[in-house]
């Protein structure tokens, strides 16, 4: 059973990790994502800054919010976003295991150049 359940576990995780890839893959919930860096914002205000309608800015607010990067709060008739940037931490974690392989790479590299010398 338990096994299962760990099973799970790595599942749900994946999900989650391709969700943030899918959300930082469009360009549109990237500018949102910036946007929202300054602070909290109401839908209006965010649909303000694009050149396309409030349910389409709505839709891409969902997906952020479901990969958990957008937090999202009701002050009266506002629906009020917050940036949550924790989720983008897989991000980073597999941009630094490519670094550690550039690295190698520079270091192979440069060897190489001192032996032909």
């Amino acid at each position: 059973m338990g096994y299962q359940v760990g099973n799970l576990m790595v599942t749900m995780h994946q999900a989650r990790r391709e969700a943030v890839f899918r959300c930082i893959a469009d360009p549109t919930r990237r500018r949102i994502l910036q946007l929202l860096r300054r602070g909290e914002s109401s839908v209006g205000d965010l649909a303000g800054n694009f050149r396309m309608t409030r349910p389409a800015i709505s839709k891409h607010l969902r997906v952020l919010e479901s990969a958990g990067l957008v937090v999202a709060r009701q002050e009266g008739t506002s629906r009020l976003l917050t940036l949550d940037a924790r989720p983008l931490r897989v991000v980073h974690d597999w941009v630094q295991d490519y670094e550690a392989y550039w690295g190698e790479t520079l270091k192979d590299l440069k060897r190489y150049v001192e032996t032909q010398r």
